[in-house]
């Protein structure tokens, strides 16, 4: 039976990706479900969690990788060259992946934690914690590798379409974890399925830990200006990639207004986070019943905000299947507030919400979008509370008891 966990992660700041929030999150969960937690973390930031004993792991600096890396970080300031792709080309990865690496597997060398599980957590591309546990064949038998996202890169569904620099040792290093793990672990059933058609064995070895929900106390609950919690608020929170274009949502927002004129008086949608690749676009949508932040906002003033408002949005990339869990799903679920899918007819969030759930388009059917916004306006008009999600299945999902039960089952 699993008593003791020694999680390995990236990062414990939840300011900084939306990755680190999921994990912290799970960090937290696993406390709270009884297990003896021990977190070796590599966020290089002294940060602390409640009740979680935690351990920064340092990095080294003193071998030929260190050297490397900043040689090559000097050389490139100096001369405006970006030497990582070539060097990456030859060896697969950056001489400060490779550097990290020895710093994340010389402290788990020297750590004497006994556990009956070594679980390793990454977020974006990094997956370091996973390559160092790769490198320790005595924690084989432990260790479980959380796969937050499809890797390498050229493995994400279309429209991604990335081939990164030494693809192939990537690949290499993915086959490896795929066979030396003892446990596989996806946040979303479609992950699982889409990762194990590269890699079989993690058909064998999977289990779905959906990303939690985490009971976090807002610490300011004063209101923005720029929003007032009487009036009909729809929210996307979170990045927009260049994949996750919101150009749909923005057309159908405006295409509901001209349908419902008297809604400019109490309607509003609201875009929070980094949309760089999308700016120009963002620029034609500049109406007071609009509110665009481009850029990052403090975690603790999105969440209060998701609370708070009338909808919640998800959107997701436009194609044929989308199988990532959104790291927010969980947030908007304990918000207990409509959720406003806007996903391909195979995604992990439309699976979830069940096929006949009423609230789902397209990223890209204008008039759909604005029909739904519309039936959401008028059932806030009859009865804000009419838009609660109310949905004790997915609260449940995504609980620390449901989170006990599967790691009982290992």
């Amino acid at each position: 039976m699993i008593k003791k966990i020694l999680i390995v992660v990236d990062s414990i700041n939840i300011e900084d990706s939306s990755g680190s929030k999921a994990n912290v999150a799970l960090i937290n969960n696993l406390q709270e479900a009884g297990f003896e937690v021990l977190v070796y973390h590599y966020t290089r930031k002294n940060i602390n969690l409640k009740n979680v004993n935690t351990f920064e792991i340092p990095e080294i600096k003193s071998n030929i990788s260190y050297f490397l890396s900043r040689s090559q970080r000097v050389f490139s300031r100096h001369f405006k060259v970006n030497l990582a792709p070539f060097f990456e080309k030859r060896f697969g990865f950056s001489f400060t992946f490779f550097n990290d690496i020895k710093s994340i597997s010389s402290a788990l060398k020297k750590q004497s934690f006994e556990p009956d599980l070594v679980l390793t957590l990454s977020k974006g591309a990094s997956f370091r914690p996973h390559y160092a546990v790769l490198k320790l064949p005595h924690l084989h038998k432990k260790w479980m590798a959380y796969i937050h996202d499809p890797y390498p890169f050229h493995y994400y569904p279309r429209p991604y379409n990335w081939v990164e620099p030494g693809y192939d040792f990537k690949e290499l290093f993915f086959k490896e974890l795929s066979q030396k793990a003892k446990y596989s672990a996806f946040p979303s059933q479609l992950l699982k399925e889409w990762m194990s058609s590269y890699f079989p064995d993690f058909s064998k070895t999977g289990i779905i830990i959906p990303h939690q929900n985490e009971k976090y106390e807002v610490q300011n609950t004063s209101f923005p200006s720029y929003f007032d919690v009487s009036k009909f608020h729809l929210l996307h929170a979170g990045n927009l990639m260049k994949q996750r274009s919101p150009e749909g949502l923005l057309k159908g927002f405006i295409l509901f207004l001209e349908n419902n004129p008297s809604a400019k008086e109490d309607a509003k949608l609201i875009l929070l986070g980094d949309a760089s690749y999308h700016t120009e676009m963002l620029k034609q949508y500049n109406i007071p019943e609009i509110y665009i932040h481009n850029g990052n906002k403090a975690f603790d003033e999105v969440y209060h905000l998701q609370k708070n408002v009338s909808v919640n949005i998800i959107l997701e990339a436009k194609g044929e299947i989308s199988p990532f869990l959104p790291a927010k799903f969980p947030h908007c679920v304990e918000a207990d507030k409509t959720i406003l899918s806007l996903a391909p007819y195979y995604s992990e969030t439309r699976r979830l919400l069940g096929e006949d759930y009423p609230f789902w388009s397209e990223v890209d059917d204008v008039k759909k979008i604005a029909s739904l916004i519309g039936k959401l306006y008028q059932l806030w008009k009859q009865n804000p509370d009419s838009l609660l999600l109310s949905r004790k299945d997915l609260e449940d999902y995504i609980s620390v008891t449901h989170l006990k039960e599967v790691l009982k089952k290992l």
